[in-house]
């Protein structure tokens, strides 16, 4: 495929991913489903290229920016808090799974060497990150089991690697060393929390010192590949040092960007994690003609191989929920302190736990990564896609039913002694008017700018009051902010009808339309989130409006 082919392909794949995000948002499935389908429809449609992917190149071109983006909104209090259940799932499950799945696999293979065998469970032991959060995001489930479930996906591949490593080494050449091993473990978690401290250290000094917001955020992209390729070379874990470097970017941002760059930031992240996210699921669906062309597209070569990859893709399901199912009863009952700290789950809880496994990329190249004269190799590679596909496609589309079969809307929460919203905002608006009540006095005393203090005193009665009445002002607020938003719509309106008829520059209309975008996301912000989302023109079709204003908002 020539470079000029393989752009307007890529370009090609995007617009199917559009298609097929729009698909599955109609039919209420998770866009990773989706799209691993449509790269399977690809692969199998006559005259599709044969698509070869690099494991080296697919780790390193998607995995940092995905891992940065979902440990940069990581609530370090919650992860911390949680680390009990992340880490029996992200080292116990792992380990768990691994050898679960090596016993089944030769025991259906009896021919498969034992070393091959353990590398195919390394290889699909650990949940992907990257699949974890494009299901889970578009599902309701409590903040603590997506806190859990996030968490553990972000570091379980240190665990799996290890594993999948001395496994392939073993099959090659014969021999394994514990304690090499161990070590190995060790300086791969160590080493990589290690460079990701020091590259986050790093990005923030550039972030204080860098003023152009085109700057920042081609850093921001810098610090996550820069994490990965650092800790790699050094042979620690590149997706813990990515994950360490997000969550303390994700922690300092609100102290070391400014709102323009915070936000513009935000928006070009969410566009490339689209885009990234959108390519790596039909790649991997379409691996699969790869897959096929390994086994000489011989109906009997697979269906010989598909007996292994079937039970391998049974027992990690199965091995993952009696995992969870046991850390999460025998603990609280052997301990009485355990279970008045945090109470026995229903059983639905863990059910859900251990339905969402899903993997994808890492276990993919992890795959592809295997050595030509690896024991076994199609056979751990085609096993290994059907692990996928059937995570990806039965687990995430069904998580969503299961979700609401089992009725998980909300978990106990240990105690905190943090504030609720309202009274958070009361408490900034508070500060905010005393602020202004110092700044806002003459020399003489005399009140220079009161209608700005009538403002900050607004605010803080409104929120107060909010506070201090709470849920049945709701309706009140959102019935407020959908006047306002109506207002910010007119005045769109006749913005763009001054820029159409010639009386404003485009200058003009761009920065007072950037300063209406502004106030209509805060009003959106307080709206219920049924219709914080909702497009412009469903607020203007809740009133009455002049046809002539109407009619120009539907051209702008």
């Amino acid at each position: 495929m020539t470079p000029l082919a393989l752009l307007e392909f890529v370009l090609a794949l995007l617009a199917a991913a559009i298609v097929l995000s729009l698909i599955a948002s109609r039919l209420a499935l998770p866009s990773a489903a989706a799209l691993v389908i449509g790269g399977i429809a690809l692969a199998l449609a006559p005259g599709a290229p044969n698509v070869e992917i690099d494991p080296d190149l697919i780790m390193l071109l998607f995995l940092p920016p995905l891992l940065l983006a979902s440990a940069y909104f990581t609530v370090w209090r919650d992860f911390s808090r949680e680390w009990w259940p992340i880490s029996l799932l992200a080292l116990g499950a792992v380990t768990f799974t691994t050898f679960g799945v090596a016993w089944v696999a030769h025991l259906v293979a009896p021919s498969l060497p034992w070393a091959a065998c353990v590398a195919l469970g390394a290889i699909v032991s650990p949940p992907d990150a990257v699949a974890a959060k494009s299901v889970l995001q578009q599902l309701r489930l409590p903040r603590r089991l997506v806190t859990i479930l996030e968490g553990e996906s972000l570091v379980n591949d240190a665990s799996g690697l290890v594993l999948y490593k001395f496994a392939v080494a073993a099959a090659l050449t014969g021999t394994f060393h514990l304690g090499e091993a161990m070590t190995s473990f060790v300086w791969l978690a160590v080493g990589g929390v290690l460079i990701g401290f020091a590259m986050s250290m790093a990005t923030e000094f550039a972030f204080k010192r860098l003023h152009e917001t085109n700057y920042i955020i081609v850093t921001s992209f810098l610090a996550a590949y820069a994490s990965y390729i650092a800790a790699e070379t050094v042979h620690a874990s590149g997706v813990l040092s990515v994950v360490t470097c997000g969550i303390l970017m994700g922690w300092r941002q609100h102290e070391v960007l400014d709102a323009q760059s915070r936000t513009q930031a935000k928006a070009v992240w969410q566009l490339v994690v689209f885009v990234l996210e959108a390519l790596v699921f039909v790649l991997i669906g379409l691996a699969l003609r790869g897959v096929l062309t390994r086994k000489g597209g011989d109906a009997t070569a697979i269906l010989n191989a598909l007996p292994v990859a079937l039970a391998v893709t049974g027992a990690v399901i199965v091995l993952r929920l009696i995992w969870v199912f046991a850390a999460a009863y025998l603990p609280r009952l052997v301990s009485r302190a355990m279970r008045s700290n945090d109470p026995l789950p229903s059983v639905g809880v863990p059910f859900i736990i251990g339905w969402a496994g899903m993997r994808g990329v890492v276990s993919l190249a992890a795959a592809l990564a295997l050595p030509i004269d690896f024991p076994g190799r199609d056979t751990v590679l085609f096993a290994s896609f059907m692990v996928i596909i059937v995570t990806v496609l039965v687990q995430g589309v069904t998580l969503g039913p299961l979700i609401r079969l089992f009725g998980i809307s909300s978990l106990p929460e240990p105690p905190t002694e943090t504030l609720s919203e309202a009274a958070a905002r009361a408490a900034v608006a508070e500060a905010s008017l005393k602020a202004i009540e110092q700044l806002v006095h003459g020399e003489t005393g005399a009140l220079i700018h009161p209608r700005l203090v009538d403002d900050y005193r607004g605010r803080a009665r409104a929120t107060a009051r909010l506070r201090d009445e709470g849920e049945h002002l709701l309706e009140e607020r959102r019935k407020h902010f959908t006047a306002a938003l109506h207002a910010v719509t007119h005045g769109r309106a006749e913005l763009i009808r001054l820029h159409r008829s010639g009386k404003i520059h485009d200058s003009i209309l761009h920065s007072i339309e950037t300063e209406l975008d502004l106030e209509e996301l805060r009003f959106r912000r307080f709206i219920e989130p049924g219709d914080a989302h909702a497009p412009p023109q469903k607020v203007m079709k809740t009133t009455a409006e002049p046809p002539m204003q109407s009619s120009v908002a539907s051209r702008g």
